[in-house]
């Protein structure tokens, strides 16, 4: 995914009703409707994995989804900001539509994952949204970032002077924002370590560093319920690979290590903080039947599946890099640190 300068970023709120004809348009039309667009040419090696994983994902919408998400020159969707809504009882999504906040909220605070794009944003559909839904924005106790883009943190700084949050991201992208964005990071606060756990209110979050997308991306695991049935959810940090072989295999050494701890915790449930994953038309499938079947609840073997849709096409890309190392010696790959994406 390209990351978007903030003056190209879009803004406000559609209605609901007006979001809910666009969300219907593009249920109806299918997976194959949304706005990725692939401009890159595959290797014979990287088409393979690419076809594979298409293959794994046979008619899953949210599989399918996520092919396209890693497909190579994929544009990142800019789809309408929903109304906020509750996709688990201790679970919000607030989204600017292109790219989404978690709230969990325990009976002792809230647990924000990410902040959006900046204090604007923040303020006009953070704590607005969580209003909305029955929660109070001044237990914000925690804002996790999942990683150093400016679009998870932008907000962060405001949300903890107003409320007293404290700020937790790993200390590769404490340095990462430190070193490219120290106008608009958030002050340096608390560290996220490998296999951390943060537990408010009996909720408890176990983050994992899952390096690739930036070098300290931090994917969490969390209990989520619905009435009394109970679910473990995943939100994988930062998707958009970067380009050179070496953080590549970084990014596919994150996946495997990230779907064994998936599978020692019983994840059933997938969630992303972008559009790359189905979740936006999911989370419209809810509002629209909230006493069916909810639509982010996988189980246990598709969720597992969705690692493996990612680590096939993560090969792909890894095969398409090597290929292209090979044939120019000359080409510069960018370091990760420095990569730039959603």
């Amino acid at each position: 995914m390209t990351h978007l300068p903030r003056h190209e970023r879009p803004a406000g709120h559609l209605s609901r009703r007006r979001f809910g004809r666009l969300a219907a348009l593009a249920l109806a039309a299918g997976a194959g409707s949304l706005p990725f667009a692939s401009a890159t040419a595959a290797t014979a090696d990287g088409q393979a994995y690419y076809d594979r994983a298409r293959r794994l994902a046979g008619n899953d919408p949210v599989l399918l989804t996520l092919v396209k998400a890693l497909t190579p020159g994929t544009q990142v969707p800019r789809p309408p900001a929903p109304e906020p809504l509750k996709i688990f009882d201790n679970l919000a999504m607030l989204s600017a539509g292109w790219v989404s906040a978690m709230a969990v909220l325990t009976d002792d605070g809230i647990v924000l994952i990410d902040a959006l794009t900046s204090s604007q944003e923040a303020e006009s559909t953070l704590v607005p949204g969580l209003r909305t839904l029955g929660a109070d924005p001044e237990t914000i106790k925690y804002i996790v970032i999942t990683h150093g883009h400016d679009d998870h943190y932008g907000g962060a700084q405001y949300l903890a002077d107003r409320y007293g949050s404290r700020v937790l991201m790993s200390p590769a992208d404490w340095d990462l924002v430190a070193r490219t964005d120290p106008d608009h990071a958030p002050a340096r606060d608390l560290d996220i370590v490998d296999g951390q756990q943060l537990t408010l209110g009996g909720t408890r979050v176990r983050f994992h560093h899952t390096p690739g997308h930036t070098p300290g991306t931090v994917s969490p695991i969390f209990p989520v319920q619905v009435g009394r049935e109970r679910h473990t959810a995943m939100l994988w940090g930062g998707l958009n690979p970067p380009s050179a072989p070496a953080q590549l295999r970084t990014y596919l050494n994150s996946i495997q290590s990230f779907r064994d701890r998936m599978r020692q915790a019983n994840v059933d449930v997938e969630l992303s903080n972008h559009p790359n994953d189905y979740g936006l038309e999911r989370a419209e499938q809810l509002r629209n039947n909230p006493d069916g079947p909810n639509p982010f609840v996988l189980g246990r073997p598709r969720a597992q599946r969705y690692m493996k849709v990612m680590d096939l096409m993560l090969n792909g890309r890894l095969a398409d890099a090597e290929a292209t190392t090979t044939a120019d010696s000359t080409l510069h790959a960018p370091d990760a640190a420095e990569h730039t994406g959603c």
